[in-house]
């Protein structure tokens, strides 16, 4: 136990020893006098009690009195011999920014243990606090020369606590010279950080380029990816990471930093490669496997896959549902099937698999076995709201898969007495009564949600735009995807939305400017339909050609652009 932990032990136990002597009876009535006893009993002043003091001081802390308790941890540390109390008032002290009390409780400090580097660390943050550049540049030195990487970080301290961070970058480039620093390269690089954090570019850069021509370490070489980051600079940074990992192959922070890089910069193949070097965890193949998933690289997601298949280790539940995922992504369903199978019930997996083998098994054309899971998981979700509505959407897609749609809406009906309000059920309720043209219906479930939460803004716009796609009334139409285009400035769905109400309304230049910014956020079929649409109105009907032709190629199925071109061009 150390010292001070100790004083607070005896503080309290001390007090109730007082408190319990002063409610102590006699065992007889007569009178017993033990000359020990009389002799232990000294009366002490409040103002030099110390345990009382200590139990102020920590009361205050409980209160969350933070200059009470310095207050008091101050004027206990005048009382007492342990240093470790006259510590604890300085950096209390120091923490409410009370200078005077700091210099009362440095002094003592310093009267009890006059080696602590703490006491310079404490002189310099004073220093640092009253701006006095000489006297905080001399404390700080000489924090400097303390006991190599431990000089620093205490030298760190102050200065990134400091108020005045140009200040504090002044003092730390006057302090950072190659003498100082010496032969670390995690000082080199701690100390660019620092000047980073203090706002000193232009340091934290020389100190990042000394460290790697002075040591050219993968700590260095990491660092200057990151400050290449931070000033835009993507390419520098990938070739700092490959500098970096060849010094450190095995390291899984920069491995998973430089995949991070590569998959920013478009490159996601590179990244599920970047991070198949090293130890193989359920993590970095489950990274390994969302990186090849969005690079749609299929031989790479089949090489992981037998990759994760032949390892030897322990086949946790994550580790089978990722084998799942990846069979299903690679098209071996009866696979995937297999490795969701064995999760244990008592997995947390176990629901999500269930989920997947609901689907598969469907898929397979054995519907009645997927209805029968569907009903063995809602048993196991009947408590979980979440998870409960979770179920019913998938009941309901399946069924409206088999163009089984009125059967659906009676299954979101029974999701919505179980779950009331569920906005997820209203909303999807709503777009399959949009389907089978029950535009009452949908409007009366898409008003429910914007009555619950007025600011739904996937609620206003799915209003808006069935009442200006499939009614005459574009007023309010507009007035409610305005509202969600306000909520929701940048998504491509509602400036899709409010693009084709002012179609709609006439105004076709407004329309078209809207619906072209949509369409470069987001170039799918439907926007393209209503670019495409807007522009031939106009007359510019080689433009709305050539949008049209594009959006064919990438979705050569989509109803809605072969309906566009089958209504306008002759």
């Amino acid at each position: 136990m150390d010292s001070y932990a100790g004083m607070r032990l005896i503080a309290l136990s001390l007090a109730c020893s007082l408190l319990l002597g002063a409610c102590a009876t006699p065992s007889s009535s007569r009178p017993v006098l033990r000359q020990a006893a009389v002799q232990s009993v000294t009366p002490v002043a409040i103002e030099e009690d110390l345990p009382l003091k200590l139990i102020g001081a920590e009361l205050a802390l409980q209160d969350n009195d933070l200059a009470a308790a310095a207050s008091a941890y101050v004027e206990a540390s005048l009382l007492s011999p342990d240093p470790a109390v006259a510590e604890q008032a300085v950096r209390l002290a120091l923490g409410v920014k009370q200078l005077p009390l700091a210099r009362a409780a440095v002094a003592r400090w310093q009267a009890l243990d006059a080696d602590a580097t703490g006491i310079v660390q404490a002189h310099a943050w004073i220093a640092v606090a009253e701006g006095d550049e000489a006297l905080a540049f001399d404390r700080l030195a000489t924090l400097a020369r303390r006991t190599a990487e431990s000089g620093w970080r205490p030298l760190g301290q102050v200065l990134v606590n400091a108020e005045d961070k140009a200040f504090a970058a002044r003092l730390l480039g006057r302090l950072a010279t190659t003498e100082r620093l010496g032969d670390s390269e995690l000082i080199w690089v701690g100390m660019s950080q620092l000047a980073l954090k203090l706002g000193d570019k232009d340091l934290a850069e020389r100190l990042a380029g000394g460290a790697v021509e002075r040591f050219g370490g993968s700590e260095a070489h990491a660092w200057n990816a990151q400050l290449a980051l931070d000033r835009g600079d993507k390419a520098a940074a990938l070739a700092r990471y490959a500098e970096a990992l060849k010094r450190d192959p095995a390291s899984l922070r920069l491995r998973t930093g430089y995949a991070a890089l590569l998959s920013d910069s478009g490159d996601d193949a590179g990244a599920a490669r970047a991070l198949a070097g090293g130890l193989q965890t359920d993590v970095t193949f489950g990274a390994r496997a969302a990186y090849a998933a969005r690079s749609e690289d299929n031989r790479l997601l089949v090489d992981l896959y037998r990759e994760i298949e032949a390892d030897t280790s322990e086949r946790s539940g994550r580790r089978l549902f990722l084998l799942g995922q990846i069979a299903e992504i690679i098209d071996l369903p009866g696979e995937a099937l297999d490795w969701y199978r064995e999760i244990p019930d008592d997995d947390e997996n176990w629901f999500d698999a269930g989920v997947r083998m609901v689907v598969l098994t469907d898929q397979a054309g054995d519907s009645d076995s997927a209805m029968t899971r569907l009903g063995t998981l809602r048993e196991f979700a009947s408590g979980d709201p979440h998870e409960g509505g979770n179920l019913v959407l998938l009941e309901a897609d399946l069924l409206s898969r088999k163009s089984r749609k009125e059967d659906a809406l009676v299954a979101y009906g029974r999701g919505l007495e179980q779950f009331p309000d569920d906005p997820r059920l209203l909303y999807s309720r709503a777009m399959l009564a949009i389907d089978l043209d029950d535009l009452v219906a949908a409007e009366r479930d898409l008003r429910r949600m914007i009555e619950l939460d007025p600011d739904n803004a996937d609620a206003l716009n799915a209003l808006g735009y069935t009442l200006a796609d499939r009614t005459d009334r574009f007023v309010e139409a507009n007035e409610l995807i305005g509202k969600a285009l306000r909520l929701k400035p940048d998504e491509p769905a509602i400036i899709d939305s409010y693009g084709w109400v002012q179609f709609r309304l006439g105004n076709l230049d407004e329309a078209i400017r809207q619906l072209e910014i949509a369409y470069a956020k987001h170039p799918d079929s439907e926007i393209a339909a209503h670019l495409g649409e807007a522009l031939w109105t106009k007359g510019e009907r080689d433009a709305a050609l050539r949008i049209w032709s594009q959006a064919l190629e990438k979705d050569p199925e989509s109803t809605v652009l072969r309906e566009a071109m089958q209504r306008l061009v002759p």
